[in-house]
């Protein structure tokens, strides 16, 4: 996994990592409302994606329970070993994107945890959000996936887990 070197980006990295976990999510959800029209056509079409490799976990997500999908998408973002957390972790940037992108449109659809329809971000995450709106396109796409790179566990560097086994 890299990371950019552009300070901008990574000050915006530190600043989501820095919120609680719920807050990132509804940050996540929050930027793919905003801007998943223009971010979408950049990770389905890229050569390193593999679309069928996040439809078929999304689909894992979505025939669990919500209450068990929010805590997936909060364990990936605290890296709780599981195997849903390895398998994510196994895959390329790109197509954690792609993930991450269907997790909102299943989120307006009703089949993923949804946000309450009058949930507010915090002021520092919407602070955020409105930074990261002001980004260039590039810097935004470079950004999303500095977010999403870390986020799971790689099995190849994870300690064995005696709650999971794994």
């Amino acid at each position: 996994m890299t990371f950019t070197k552009d300070e901008t980006i990574r000050s915006n990295v530190e600043a989501f990592q820095s919120l609680d976990v719920d807050q990132q999510l509804a940050l996540f959800y929050f930027i793919y409302k905003e801007m998943g029209g223009a971010i979408t056509p950049a990770a389905p079409g890229a050569s390193t994606v593999s679309p069928e490799i996040a439809e078929g976990l999304f689909n894992q997500v979505k025939d669990m329970s919500h209450e068990e999908q929010l805590q997936l998408q909060r364990d990936l973002i605290t890296h709780k070993n599981g195997l849903l957390a390895r398998e994510y972790g196994s895959i390329g940037d790109t197509t954690k994107l792609l993930f991450w992108y269907r997790l909102a449109q299943g989120m307006d659809a009703g089949i993923i945890s949804p946000l309450p329809a009058d949930y507010q971000l915090a002021p520092e995450a919407q602070s955020l959000l409105e930074q990261i709106k002001g980004l260039q396109f590039q810097q935004q796409i470079t950004l999303f996936r500095d977010l999403v790179s870390p986020m799971g566990v790689d099995s190849a560097t994870a300690e064995h887990d005696s709650e999971t086994g794994l």
